[in-house]
């Protein structure tokens, strides 16, 4: 009696597992190809603005969804050269290293503050950090231009780099709080029965702990500052100054616009940051999940 319900019950078992293994061969196949549509609806309007900077403004009207006669970069080189693309690069990479680099370093100071630390008033400092990232821009610019103008700031990289920095660090000081503090305690005990300071605890174990969210609070940030375009707009209005997106504009007229050399400007500026986010993707899921794993 035994033999056989064993024998059956093995028989059944052997039957089920290929068809378990087929429906979740099935289901990961749709979820494959369903997150892979979404990937190309997102990816279409870049495809065709990339090909669309290798044809000239009259074949993108008359054919806007034809592939080009050709590959040929010398339209792209026109635009390098016709809009002035080389200063608008410096002046965006100056705000955006300047800007990334001021984020890190204070977020992560006020993370390990925030989360090592028991102070008063660190609740409210705490509330004022989160006002920064439910706050839109346009509830305080009146207040920030005004300020800008008395201290001499408008016109200059730091009219950029000093909001920059206040919109990015919310973000960053709660996601590396929420990292270190899931580290254990233990880890800064010891450190303080062998003799570090706040100093040496923060250089030699916080900082080299935090790599990852640091990555991901990096990537953040330059795509923020690269492409944001309304302060860029209001506060730069020397040319010699102007980031990448108000720099763009030099490519629109008030009557005529060249479009083939303007998605060719576009195309130059869009695809290293895309190359940049896909080479560094492992870094960005890393360091957001990181934090919950510990």
């Amino acid at each position: 009696m035994n033999g056989t319900v064993t024998r059956t019950w093995t028989r059944s078992t052997a039957v089920t597992a290929p068809a378990a293994v087929r429906a979740r061969r099935v289901s990961r196949a749709l979820f494959g190809v369903c997150f892979g549509l979404i990937a190309l609806v997102f990816f279409l309007p870049m495809i065709w603005m990339t090909l669309s900077g290798f044809k000239s403004t009259s074949d993108i009207f008359a054919h806007p969804f034809a592939p080009p006669d050709g590959i040929d970069f010398g339209q792209w080189k026109t635009a390098w050269q016709v809009g002035g693309l080389g200063q608008y690069v410096v002046n965006s990479l100056i705000v955006t290293a300047v800007s990334v680099l001021g984020i890190l370093v204070l977020g992560a100071a006020a993370a390990y503050a925030f989360s090592r630390f028991r102070f008063r008033g660190r609740g409210a400092l705490m509330s004022l950090l989160a006002l920064g990232l439910l706050l839109p821009l346009q509830s305080y610019f009146i207040a920030q231009s005004t300020m800008f103008t008395d201290l001499g700031l408008t016109d200059t990289r730091w009219a950029l780099i000093v909001p920059y920095i206040a919109m990015g660090l919310p973000l960053a000081t709660y996601l590396l709080k929420v990292y270190l503090d899931a580290l254990p305690d233990e880890l800064f005990e010891a450190a303080r029965v062998d003799g570090a300071g706040d100093m040496r605890v923060f250089l030699m174990i916080v900082v080299p702990l935090l790599k990852p969210g640091l990555a991901t609070v990096a990537i953040f940030s330059a795509l923020t500052s690269w492409n944001e375009f309304l302060l860029a707009l209001l506060y730069i209005q020397d040319d010699a100054l102007k980031t990448i997106p108000t720099g763009l504009l030099a490519f629109t007229g008030r009557h005529s616009t060249d479009y083939g050399l303007l998605f060719s400007a576009l195309s130059i500026i869009t695809l290293p940051m895309i190359v940049v986010y896909v080479v560094f993707n492992r870094w960005v899921v890393g360091g957001v999940t990181a934090g919950s794993l510990k």
